[in-house]
């Protein structure tokens, strides 16, 4: 297996709204503000029409559970729902509690599995491609790199 570079993107957050404490841990929702992504063959903006909806476990460590909606710069519109693992971490904590510092890649385990659905025929060959990403954070800022998972 290979991984091949598909794209970056970034889109920011409103403050997470908490629902409380419920039987599999705490739910949190961040609704997406919107932004912007580019790769080799697409690029465009990521529309605020999307959330993160989060969970987090007794031990601090989060289910990311997302929807975004992306919008080529010719015209297409790309449903990319994804979830990811997040290891909590002071630096994490630090910027998605006290909204202070940024993480970069590699900053402990954040992993995501990312899918894509269009019914654009520009852009059908991403509903059969599984990607994977990693994550970084800034103040309501996410940021993705992302690659296309690809056999051998």
């Amino acid at each position: 297996m290979k991984l091949e570079h598909l794209l970056e993107f970034s889109t920011g957050f409103k403050d997470p709204v908490s629902v409380g404490g419920g039987p599999l841990g705490e739910r949190i929702i961040a609704d997406l503000t919107g932004g912007s992504f580019e790769g080799p063959k697409l690029k465009g903006k990521v529309r605020a029409s999307g959330a993160d909806w989060a969970l987090v476990s007794p031990e601090g460590n989060l289910r990311l559970d997302v929807r975004v909606v992306l919008e080529t710069d010719d015209g297409a519109v790309i449903y990319m729902p994804y979830r990811a693992r997040m290891m909590m971490h002071g630096k994490l904590q630090k910027v998605l509690f006290k909204q202070t510092g940024e993480t970069d890649y590699g900053d402990g385990y954040w992993v995501s599995q990312i899918q894509f659905e269009t019914g654009d025929e520009r852009y059908a060959w991403l509903n059969n491609v599984m990607a994977v990403a990693e994550g970084k954070l800034a103040p309501n800022l996410v940021s993705y790199r992302v690659y296309a998972v690809e056999p051998d």
